[in-house]
Formats: structure tokens, C-alpha cells, sequence
């Protein structure tokens, strides 16, 4: 049944324009996804609401967006150079390259049952070159996350706003990993956005910082709509920390493929801004003019996946309902999140009046939130339509809206219809998204 709910969810997303495979017409290339109308819009809400609670609603929270790009020392610092490795195996029949922890039997490929290779360390980050001319000097990489976009900053931070303790950065952007991906959509990708804040707090608050953050990311996922049931937290075993962490919680979803984490808020403790104190010779400290002490702040980390989210919120807003002989296909987003907020329909396609009408109808709307106009298809086949990519309300424009100046308004949960006067028609849609 999971699987099942897998294949729906792709087709779907395939068939509205969601998601894509990357490079399709080409045959495609491994683990790598575009979005079509539909599903960028769904993503942009979806960073919306996570800035919109991060950033716009707190007064500790500041806005970032660092290179993908940065200098070579940075993951020298960092760790990444050293340690950000996966232990992999080659198969020596079928040339298949496997992740060692994910092997039941270390000597046997589990594709064609061939020999493995010893395991190697393969690093994880992708390599490329600065300047017009390979050489091993010019060599960078893509960054294999957003943190330490925000670590290298402290001290721009500091000396632009002058913020105080506990305040954080928040950061949305694109990262790089090469690694092994599992399949299952969009949930593991090589190149993927992240959704991560780094939160400065004096040491001896930073337990205390740490539960606030696990149940304040909790939270923001039940607020936009996810099911209790779907969700919950998983303490990571100290066998699972990274050598830096003091302590990590995982949000976990229940995905057709299992419980697989959504985002991890972590106690990085004050390693990040010790190491890059270290490898640039800039002093990192955080200056407390009250108390007259310099301190390496503590940093509390909630870093998610957006294309995960994304997934998640799908797979958790999918539905089949039985109306009457038919089966109603539904994506019940919450209206945060719903990638079309309403859609104006023609009644009749043939009737010029009633096009022009639903045009500028749809026009006027578009000016307040995300509106569409559709006249493809039988009245009956474009509720249909909407109610898959979860649009909330359907605007249906008549032969007796010519007469009375009212149009039938469709709620998408409820199916109720209701007659509106165009001239209330924005009102009204906005007080029900409101």
C-alpha cells in the first residue's frame, strides 16, 4: 500500500507538473529533479513560511544568502576535507558503485550477487575549478551546506547590526553532496536546498536554547497542516553524533519508504567559530559589554531539506475520496501552502462573453494571491484538475453570471458551492485565505 502511494505521488506530480526527472528528453540523469508550475510554487510557499516564521515573525533572527562558492580554507576549517567521507564499494561484475553501510553483505553485490571491492573512502563534496585553466591550485568545491556560509560572517554580522545574545542567521540555498542516493524521489539528491539557522547562545544556555528549537520546528510543520500521526522526534544515540555536537534531534516523517528524517536540530557547541578563528587568525569571540567577557558562543542548528519538506507535505496531503460513482483524487494543502489559491472556470468555452469575463475575473484576482484561468476541458473534468493540484476554491463563470453578476464559488475540502457577486468575489476569496 506505501509503494503504492509512492508510484501515485510521482505520477501525480508528473502528470500536473510537480516535479520532472531532470534532463528527460536526454533519458534523463540519476537523482536529479525539476520543478514544473505547479510544484515551484509549492517550494516557494513552502520557503516563504519557513522565513516568514524564522525570520519576519522574530526579532533575533537575521536574513542571509552566502556564495555557493567559497575559499578553499573554509572546508579545511570546517572538517569537510578530512571527514566528509562515505565508505563505498565497487561491484568488479556489473561496475555498480555501493554505499558500505547500506550493504547487508559487505563481499557480495546485492544488483548482480558479484564481488565487492574493498570498501574506500570517497569524498563527498564535488570538485570544480576556478578560472579558465584546470589545475590543481585553481581546485574548489561546491558547498556541501549552508552553514558555514553563516560561521564566516559572525564577525560582518556583529560589526553591521551589533546584535546581542541569543540571536541566529538563517540561511535558504542550494548545496552539493556526491554521494550514493537511494532512490525514493526527491527525499536524497546530489544537489538539493536547505533550510538551516545557526543560533549564538552563551554556553550555559544552550540546553535550554536546544529544547526550544526542537519543539519550535516541530511545531512549524503541524501549523501548516502535516498529521500528528506522520510526525515525530528521534534523539540521535551518541554512536550517531557528529564529533562536534553535544546533542541532536531528528523531526522524522513517515514516508511510504519508512520513518526518514525532515531536519535535525543540533548542539554544535562552539566548534565552528573555534575552527575558523583557528585557520583564518580572526578572533571569532562574542564580546558580552555587560558582563565584560569574550566567549565563543555555543550555536544551536535546525537545518532542513526543503525538497524533503516538499515531498513530505505531498505525500501527507494526498487523498482519495469516494464521491458518488467516482473517486476523487485530492491534494489538501493547507492555503499557506496550496500552490493555486483559486481558479476561474468558463462554464461554456464557446461563449465569448463568458471567456472574456472569467479572463479579467482571473486577472483581477492574480493582483492579491496566486489565480489561474483554465478553459481546457468539461466543467466537471477541471474541478477534477484543480482538486489534484490542491487548488483551494473554483470560480465558475455562467450564462446566468451575465445576467446577475454572481459566480459559483467551489470549495475544494467541503465541495460546497456558494454564489458570490464579482464585486465581492476578492473580499470574500481573501477573508477565506486569511
Amino acid at each position: 500500500m506505501a509503494e503504492n502511494l509512492m508510484d501515485k505521488i510521482v505520477s501525480l506530480c508528473k502528470r500536473r507538473g510537480f516535479i520532472f526527472q531532470g534532463s528527460e528528453i536526454y533519458g534523463g540523469l540519476a537523482n536529479t529533479w525539476d520543478y514544473g508550475p505547479y510544484g515551484v510554487e509549492l517550494k516557494n510557499n513552502l520557503k516563504k513560511a519557513w522565513w516568514k516564521a524564522n525570520v519576519q515573525e522574530r526579532n533575533d533572527i537575521l536574513g542571509m544568502d552566502s556564495a555557493i562558492l567559497m575559499h578553499p580554507r573554509v572546508w579545511e576549517a570546517s572538517g569537510h576535507v578530512h571527514n566528509f567521507f562515505d565508505l563505498k564499494s565497487d561491484c568488479k561484475n556489473c561496475k555498480k558503485r555501493f554505499k558500505s553501510a547500506d550493504l547487508k553483505d559487505k563481499t557480495k553485490c546485492p544488483e548482480c550477487s558479484g564481488q565487492l571491492t574493498e570498501a574506500r573512502p570517497f569524498n563527498l563534496m564535488f570538485k570544480t575549478y576556478q578560472g579558465p585553466v584546470e589545475e590543481t591550485g585553481n581546485e574548489i568545491h561546491l558547498r556541501p551546506e549552508t552553514a558555514q556560509g553563516m560561521f564566516v560572517n559572525f564577525l560582518n554580522i556583529l560589526d553591521s547590526r551589533h546584535p546581542k545574545l541569543p540571536f541566529g542567521l538563517a540561511q535558504i540555498g542550494k548545496s552539493f553532496r556526491n554521494e550514493i542516493t537511494p532512490g525514493n524521489f526527491t527525499f536524497r539528491t546530489r544537489e538539493f536546498e536547505q533550510m538551516e539557522i545557526e543560533y549564538f547562545v552563551n554556553p550555559k544556555d544552550a540546553n535550554q536554547a536546544l529544547t526550544d528549537w526542537i519543539e519550535s520546528r516541530f511545531n512549524w510543520y503541524l501549523n501548516l497542516g502535516m498529521k500528528s500521526e506522520n510526525l515525530r522526534k528521534r534523539q540521535h544515540g551518541k554512536d550517531e553524533l557528529a564529533h562536534y555536537a553535544h546533542a541532536c534531534m531528528d523531526v522524522e516523517y513517515n514516508f511510504p519508504f519508512g520513518w526518514a528524517e525532515l531536519e535535525g536540530i543540533a548542539n554544535r557547541a562552539d566548534f565552528d567559530l573555534k575552527q575558523h578563528a583557528q585557520y583564518s587568525g580572526r578572533d571569532l569571540q562574542y564580546f558580552d559589554d555587560l558582563k565584560k567577557e569574550k566567549f565563543y558562543p555555543y550555536i544551536i542548528e535546525p537545518s532542513g531539506g526543503v525538497d524533503r519538506a516538499v515531498l513530505a507535505f505531498l505525500t501527507d496531503a494526498y487523498q482519495e475520496e469516494k464521491v458518488k460513482e467516482d473517486t476523487r483524487a485530492v491534494l489538501k494543502l493547507s492555503k499557506e501552502l496550496a500552490p493555486v489559491k483559486a481558479a476561474v472556470l468558463p462554464l461554456l468555452r464557446n461563449r465569448p462573453e463568458i471567456v472574456e469575463l472569467a479572463k479579467n475575473i482571473s486577472q483581477d484576482l492574480k493582483k492579491s494571491f496566486n489565480a489561474v484561468y483554465d478553459d481546457t476541458g468539461s466543467i466537471g473534468k477541471l474541478y477534477r484538475r484543480q482538486d489534484e493540484v490542491g487548488t483551494l476554491y473554483c470560480v465558475t463563470v455562467d450564462v446566468q453570471t451575465l445576467e446577475d453578476k454572481q459566480v459559483t464559488v467551489r470549495s475544494r475540502d467541503t465541495m460546497l458551492q456558494e454564489r458570490i457577486s464579482v464585486d465581492r468575489l476578492k473580499e470574500y476569496l481573501i477573508n477565506q485565505l486569511t
